[in-house]
């Protein structure tokens, strides 16, 4: 089974699945990287129902109003199996990376469509940046008394 993309290793970043390190951004490109292939569209997607007990369950926590646990487990379980069946597409095709992943949903009769897609890239690091400038302390955004001025002429004599 897949580990949980939500708790990488310490010290690593993006999501994880099976055994290997992929990241997966909501964003155009990956900072820190630079793209070196764009390989295509991938997606996964699945088409979910509640069973009889969840379903059952559900209507009467409706009646109340409020969240749904039945239907929230079985979205957040869609979720998941659509981000690792777009993960799969992208490794077949050679990708280490997707960038603007995007999900979307639908309902078909009494039937929930999930789905996941993005754009499979091949990321390589870019070369070691200088360090970024750190942050402003309140000090530093405090306002400051003007620094003197020279005359610019000599003062009047003074009798």
């Amino acid at each position: 089974m897949g580990r949980c993309a939500h708790a990488p290793p310490s010290g690593k970043r993006g999501r994880f699945w099976h055994d290997g390190l992929m990241f997966m951004v909501t964003t155009n490109d990956v900072p820190g990287y630079r793209i070196t292939q764009v390989l295509g569209e991938v997606m996964g997607l699945t088409v979910r129902s509640t069973d009889f007990g969840q379903g059952f369950a559900a209507g009467f926590r409706s009646l109340g109003g409020g969240e749904i646990p039945e239907y929230t487990q079985v979205m957040y379980e869609a979720r998941q199996v659509v981000m690792g069946r777009m993960w799969a597409e992208a490794q077949q095709r050679g990708a280490n990376a997707i960038v603007a992943m995007r999900f979307d949903a639908g309902s078909i009769q009494n039937f929930t469509e999930i789905c996941a897609y993005g754009t499979a890239v091949v990321i390589e690091p870019l070369a070691a940046q200088p360090v970024a400038p750190q942050p402003l302390s309140p000090q530093s955004l405090a306002p400051q008394p003007p620094a003197p001025q020279p005359p610019s002429s000599p003062p009047p004599p003074s009798f």
